[in-house]
């Protein structure tokens, strides 16, 4: 495998998106949340303006869980299959370059462009924010943008593998908006519904590890159990032990969630 022409494919990816202004758009979109989150979160409450750093975590995930899959998925979903209705992938292909590095440098530059706007939005949100928050605080936030660049880097992972599957980029949109729904909307839904419908009686031991299964839970969890100011106010805090919440064990399952879709992608890929 050449890292050289992985490199290469991953620069075009990443110089396309900045020169369409992708990058610069969502990266604008994340600070404009974040500071409204951050200085009107508490107007239901009567007040406004920055009250505390945990609470608009809080707040954000709750945005996040919806918005960077999306983008993740809006971003990824044509990678593959676009190439293929350009004819520009037959073209590409034609060239002493692997599928395999075809793959890699796609994901690397699409990552390098969602890594980028995510770091810049959160953070210039975060710089405006900092005279007005503690330095243990701020690592609280820093941890928050890393595990939200994680749940991007998933949904990408997923989007590019759904990218390899479909025969045309109707049905790899199509498939992208399924797998938005399923895992940002349906998916706590079926498993709550299984849980009240039983009672509790059944799944109940396992309802932790259910929530494995789907990268929105995972990254939810993450920051919940890491805010000490919030962590009583949900549910999922009294069913999800804390042996299983350590950071670590949540950052290997969003690696591992990284890693699969990826390694499926390049299997078809190559086939």
């Amino acid at each position: 495998m050449d890292f050289r022409q992985i490199g290469i494919v991953a620069g075009k990816e990443f110089q396309d998106r900045i020169r369409n202004r992708w990058v610069l758009a969502v990266a604008l979109v994340f600070t404009v949340f974040a500071l409204v989150i951050a200085y009107f979160g508490s107007a239901q409450q009567g007040s406004v303006g920055f009250h505390s750093i945990d609470v608009t975590i809080a707040s954000l995930v709750s945005l996040v869980i919806y918005l960077i899959p999306l983008i993740a998925l809006i971003l990824g979903f044509d990678a593959i299959v676009g190439e293929r209705e350009r004819g520009s992938l037959e073209l590409l292909l034609t060239l002493p370059i692997t599928r395999r590095e075809v793959i890699l440098g796609k994901y690397a530059g699409l990552a390098g462009a969602l890594t980028f706007s995510t770091l810049a939005g959160f953070g210039a949100a975060g710089l405006i924010l900092s005279p007005q928050i503690r330095l243990d605080a701020l690592f609280h936030y820093a941890g928050f943008m890393l595990s939200a660049l994680l749940l991007g880097l998933t949904f990408l992972s997923l989007a590019l593998m759904l990218s390899v599957f479909a025969g045309d980029r109707t049905r790899a949109s199509g498939l992208a908006i399924a797998t938005w729904f399923f895992f940002v909307l349906v998916f706590d839904m079926i498993i709550l519904g299984a849980l009240v419908l039983t009672a509790g009686e059944y799944g109940g031991a396992i309802f932790p590890y259910l929530l494995l299964l789907n990268p929105a839970d995972v990254f939810r969890v993450l920051n919940i159990f890491s805010l000490d100011e919030v962590r009583t106010l949900y549910g999922l805090a009294t069913v999800f032990p804390e042996a299983l919440s350590h950071p670590a064990t949540l950052g290997g399952v969003m690696l591992a969630w990284i890693i699969g879709p990826l390694a499926v992608a390049i299997w078809r890929f190559e086939r």
